[in-house]
């Protein structure tokens, strides 16, 4: 079942992740869908949850309040799926470009392992790059799945910037065995972050590309993050 209800209070998209996170984090909740401009949250809930846990479960800066507005939960599975395949859209786009260009650089000589590591170093210059149009929104959003993010809130402020330099190094080819190492350190750490999240079926908003795009945490994040540490698990092999 599936429920509307208006949330008077948000006025930047950390005060937007931070309600979804809440609303998420209570027992039979599916997925949150949180619209900042139209002061609602629609909630898709596996059993009837009583409005007051919603209500207690925000800070008091945030009113809470149910609307007349119930969708049908007929077919929905098949309309989730697509609203999510819709969502994640400009990441299937930003990695085509990326792949597109890995391959235009290199089509003349076809070296798979040169082409490898441009694509690796265009991702972490690209991706970094929607980090860094609200760096402090991306550290809100990342902190809630990337376990050392949520210790220690400064790696995430400084985490968009340590993708531009881990880019910079493979497209150099400037110790780019240390670069390798260091993506499978820090990828490996948030993917296990990852894997939790969608374990526990939580429904959170993935910060891959910034706080710029609301694109869901799904199983997209998971393969996302793995063909890059297998990626420099391969270089680290070969070279």
């Amino acid at each position: 079942m599936t429920y509307t209800y208006t949330i008077e209070g948000m006025t930047c998209v950390n005060c937007k992740a931070s309600v979804k996170d809440a609303l998420s984090s209570i027992d039979g909740v599916g997925e949150v869908i949180v619209d900042m401009k139209l002061k609602q949250a629609t909630i898709t809930m596996k059993h009837h949850i009583a409005d007051s846990l919603f209500r207690d479960s925000l800070p008091a800066k945030y009113s809470f309040k149910a609307k007349d507005v119930h969708m049908p939960t007929s077919g929905f599975e098949d309309m989730e799926e697509k609203s999510k395949l819709q969502q994640l859209k400009p990441l299937f786009i930003v990695i085509g470009y990326i792949s597109a260009t890995s391959v235009l650089l290199h089509y003349k000589t076809w070296n798979l392992q040169e082409m490898m590591i441009d694509f690796m170093g265009l991702f972490f210059i690209v991706f970094s790059f929607f980090k860094m149009l609200d760096v402090k929104g991306f550290a809100t959003s990342f902190s809630m799945y990337d376990p050392l993010a949520k210790s220690l809130p400064f790696y995430g402020q400084i985490y968009p910037f340590i993708e531009t330099i881990l880019g910079v190094m493979l497209l150099m080819r400037y110790n780019i065995s240390i670069a390798f190492i260091a993506t499978i350190v820090i990828l490996g750490l948030t993917t296990f972050g990852v894997t939790k999240t969608l374990f526990a079926k939580r429904s959170i908003k993935c910060a891959c590309l910034g706080s710029a795009l609301d694109l869901p945490m799904t199983e997209a994040t998971f393969i996302e993050n793995t063909l890059m540490i297998l990626m420099s698990a391969l270089m680290l092999f070969i070279m």
